[in-house]
């Protein structure tokens, strides 16, 4: 089995002759928390909307566990395991913070359109639903409307959804934006907790974030890679200082 659950190979995606991904090669480690990051309109978004298949690749080919996969859908991909966070967020506002988990557990039992079936028959995914639920410190909200979450409490709850999927490749997008510091303090340290024994790839801007707990970083910028390596190799490497702060001076620690 390769060390590499995701690969992308000279991975290109062009509107109408804007190069938006260029040429980009991307090796995920099975196991690690993997960050994508970048300055706006470096092709972070475009990069996971390919992953999940949102797009199709002008060319170039993307790998999952060694299979190529290029060629498959969205929710072919999502049945392989490579669950992208707001794909199944908490859409049911209205439903209890559980009922949005467990909805998230319908899924692989075939049950997932089943909403008519009796309380006996959805209960019996109860116990794994609180499961989760712990796992992201959510067990005490789970008979809160989903509506009445304060909104990292919501990120936590996409998260449980996620997990929920029994996902081998987790895609979060953005997770701690627009969080004031306790929240982001929270969700990084969930984040950190559910990858034992996953992996993760994620977008993210806070440089705090990313610094605290990504085994490796890939810096895009104009859609190519401009750097890989651990935060420490990347935040003061010259060519990503210019790029993020238009200078080559000192190192990124800190930035946002």
């Amino acid at each position: 089995m390769s060390d590499f659950i995701l690969e992308t190979r000279h991975l290109v995606k062009e509107f109408r002759g804007f190069v938006a991904v260029n040429d980009v090669n991307l090796q995920v480690t099975r196991g690690h928390i993997h960050a994508l990051i970048g300055p706006n309109g470096a092709g972070k978004t475009t990069c996971f909307n390919l992953l999940t298949k949102f797009l199709t690749p002008t060319s170039g080919s993307i790998l999952f566990a060694g299979t190529d996969i290029t060629s498959e859908s969205s929710a072919h991909i999502a049945r392989r395991g490579i669950i992208r966070s707001f794909q199944i967020s908490a859409v049911f506002p209205q439903l209890s913070v559980l009922e949005n988990v467990r909805i998230g557990l319908q899924r692989p039992t075939g049950l997932s359109y089943h909403f008519w079936r009796s309380d006996k028959i959805l209960n019996r995914l109860n116990d794994r639903a609180m499961e989760l639920l712990a796992e992201v410190d959510l067990a005490d909200f789970a008979h809160e409307s989903t509506a009445n979450l304060p909104y990292g409490r919501k990120r936590a709850l996409e998260i449980a959804t996620t997990l929920a999927m029994e996902p081998e490749l987790m895609l979060l997008d953005e997770p701690t934006q627009g969080m004031g510091h306790e929240d982001v303090d929270r969700v990084t340290r969930l984040i950190e907790k559910v990858s034992a024994g996953r992996t993760i790839l994620m977008v993210e801007h806070n440089m705090n974030v990313v610094a605290s707990i990504a085994n490796r970083i890939t810096v895009l910028a104009r859609g190519a890679v401009l750097a890989e390596g651990s935060y420490q190799e990347v935040s003061r490497d010259p060519a990503v200082m210019e790029a993020y702060m238009g200078t080559t001076e000192g190192e990124l620690e800190g930035a946002h």
